[in-house]
């Protein structure tokens, strides 16, 4: 059974996680922030729930604590509905982003997606080669050789279109906004600018559309950002 930590000051809001999702998965509670990274440093878990508005370490605080140390998936779960936050949240780490109030099945759906693409990639992570490989070999990144493999037929790319389909297969489970993609793969003395990295990923998209023209690698995600995309019915 999967292990989720559910980090929440809210008695109420805490009680209510427990109840729903209690029976699917080992919950471990934490009431602040503090208690939640000890906890962390303890234990594994294979998602954390995180509100933002916590006692003595903030969400933010916890969220860039837990990414510094390893890739356990984290779902925000908060009243702050600024798109502002969802973006610093995404931007700090964060998976998913969830608003208060909402739907339990909702937040069980996403809980699942989270989960499923967190077990794809610590399986894509056990390659002793240091490939990413994705749909038991039918889409292949190899960093060393700089070469990229759909359906085992070789896809060219530029350099820069290289580095930054590598960082978004890198996590699948993350959205990464243009300009952290700019911090990223562009150097400090280039161009600096966020159609820059539209243009190289349409780029990508066009390349990758010849090999296989009914798939979408590469999801845009509205507002944000782009995210590598991988399902099990791509073949």
């Amino acid at each position: 059974m999967n292990k989720i930590l559910i980090v929440e000051d809210e008695p109420y809001m805490l009680n209510l996680l427990k109840i729903h999702l209690g029976k699917e998965y080992t919950i471990i509670e934490a009431k602040d922030g503090q208690m939640a990274l000890e906890l962390f440093q303890k234990q594994s878990f294979d998602l954390v729930i995180l509100d933002i508005m916590l006692p003595f370490v903030s969400g933010w605080d916890v969220c860039k604590a837990i990414k510094e140390k390893d890739d356990t998936p984290i779902l925000m779960l908060t009243s702050r509905t600024d798109l502002s936050d969802k973006v610093k949240g995404l931007e700090m780490g964060a998976d998913d982003y969830l608003v208060k109030p909402f739907e339990f099945e909702e937040l069980k759906a996403r809980i699942k997606v989270i989960i499923r693409r967190y077990n794809h990639f610590k399986e894509r992570k056990l390659h002793a080669d240091n490939r990413y490989v994705f749909l038991n070999g039918f889409f292949v990144i190899e960093p060393e050789s700089r070469q990229l493999f759909v359906n085992q037929k070789a896809v060219e790319l530029t350099a820069t279109e290289f580095d930054l389909l590598s960082l978004l297969a890198s996590n699948p489970n993350h959205v990464f906004t243009r300009e952290i993609l700019l911090d990223k793969i562009w150097d400090l003395n280039e161009v600096r600018d966020v159609r820059n990295v539209d243009t190289h990923i349409k780029n990508i998209r066009m390349k990758l559309k010849k090999v296989k023209n009914d798939t979408k690698f590469i999801k845009t995600v509205w507002g944000v950002g782009y995210q590598f995309n991988i399902q099990e019915d791509m073949k």
